[in-house]
């Protein structure tokens, strides 16, 4: 069935892009996880929640492409916060001109006239 693709097809892309986002949400400022769940979450389409995004962070402090802060809050307990590390923001450049590349190049496919193609 045609909408059983189009739905796995959104879950596969959906992961793919996860890491893409987080490490946007993080390279301008250093953000808290949930506050980073809330931005996220206002990508159309982009379906994220806590369980998703802490392995995520984890795996980027692991890999040294996120360093982690904790500071106080004035709503409880202290929070942990996350931002780019310098290796992270080269990872994340070449990431993104990547994804750049890949969305030109799509709509340049998509904006073709393929009328009499077989």
């Amino acid at each position: 069935m045609a909408d059983d693709f189009v739905e796995n097809w959104t879950t596969q892309t959906r992961k793919g892009l996860l890491d893409l986002g987080v490490m946007n949400a993080i390279r301008g400022r250093a953000r808290y996880g949930y506050e980073i769940v809330k931005l996220l979450r206002g990508v159309p389409g982009l379906v994220i929640g806590e369980g998703t995004i802490y392995p995520i962070l984890g795996r980027l402090e692991r890999e040294g492409l996120a360093a982690t802060s904790l500071e106080p809050s004035p709503e409880g307990p202290a929070r942990k916060y996350y931002r780019l590390t310098p290796r992270g923001a080269s990872v994340l450049a070449e990431m993104n001109d990547r994804w750049d590349a890949i969305g030109e190049g799509i709509d340049e496919i998509r904006s073709e006239d393929h009328a009499g193609d077989d």
